[in-house]
């Protein structure tokens, strides 16, 4: 006990939704990397990312939940829930994407050469990987900000959110031009790539402007017009790109409308530039309806509040 007579640690942390969801966590994360790591293994720039993944968002959970149980994160000088949801968020987004890339490549209805016990770890590591993505899901849905609610963390309205998808998108396509996509051929894709920079640093500035708890007013705009207005650049710049980038990859004029045929799986360009163009209208999409969401939020400033 304390000198007011409370409790050391934060029994709020451990004896809530939001602690059973975080405990959920850590035993699924704890799980797949003692299983991978056991037997299921993993191989290739495929396994390691996925392995990346699910230690990443161990350790950030691990983190997490070892400041708010003892209640060390008020030393910190940050915006504690916006941090919070910010990090389960893109957990959510990592886990599922390695739910489905490990199966993808790993998992076979047949009984590899190692026999059917490798098979059985790596089934068990997709179905704990996926109640993992449950588990940070559920905690964004907690933290999330409900309708009619002042809004004090902005990084729990629908509109932070989508900033962390947007961010976690945009990393997609940056992997896609850089795996071969023969983007410097042309000015008008170097362009494009520009944007996706530029627009991808935009978003990361608004995410640490929230956590750091710098949301007071930008010069002469409050934070609130400050996001829209980057929204809406954003918005206009996406559109641009996601209209010129197909254009100069895929008519005949500057490339090839077709995959050609004697190009190789997994390292052929015209494949990369398909990635950039599908996710390229999915930010733009993000960014239309992040735009719409922003329009309905009435931000109020705290530099350290509790999720």
């Amino acid at each position: 006990m304390d000198s007011q007579g409370g409790p050391y640690l934060n029994t709020r942390a451990l004896c809530s939704p939001l602690g059973a969801a975080r405990l959920c966590q850590l035993a699924m994360g704890c799980a797949v990397i003692a299983m991978v790591t056991h037997s299921a293994g993993y191989s290739g720039s495929h396994g390691v990312f996925c392995m990346a993944a699910w230690c990443f968002c161990f350790a950030m959970t691990v983190v997490v939940f070892f400041l708010d149980a003892t209640r060390l994160y008020s030393c910190l000088p940050i915006s504690w829930d916006n941090l919070t949801v910010t990090c389960a968020a893109f957990a959510t987004l990592m886990y599922v994407t390695a739910s489905v890339v490990y199966p993808l490549f790993f998992v076979r209805s047949e009984c590899p050469y190692a026999g059917c016990e490798v098979r059985n770890f790596r089934i068990a590591v997709t179905v704990c990987s996926i109640l993992g993505a449950l588990a940070y899901g559920a905690e964004v849905a907690l933290c999330r900000a409900r309708p009619g609610q002042a809004v004090v963390g902005y990084m729990a309205t629908v509109s932070g959110l989508l900033k962390v998808v947007q961010g976690f998108v945009a990393c997609i396509v940056f992997g896609a031009v850089a795996n071969g996509s023969e983007f410097s051929r042309h000015g008008a894709t170097i362009f494009c790539v520009a944007v996706y920079a530029f627009c991808f640093a935009l978003t990361a500035l608004v995410v640490v402007m929230t956590v750091c708890g710098r949301t007071k007013a930008v010069r002469c705009l409050p934070f609130d017009r400050f996001v829209v207005v980057c929204t809406l650049l954003q918005v206009l710049l996406y559109l641009s790109a996601s209209v010129v980038w197909p254009v100069f990859c895929f008519d005949a004029k500057y490339g090839s409308p077709w995959r050609p045929s004697l190009c190789p799986q997994g390292r052929c360009p015209w494949d990369s530039k398909l990635v950039v163009a599908v996710f390229s209208f999915v930010n733009f999409g993000l960014y239309v309806a992040d735009l719409v969401y922003s329009q309905r939020i009435r931000f109020v400033s705290s530099h350290a509040s509790r999720a």
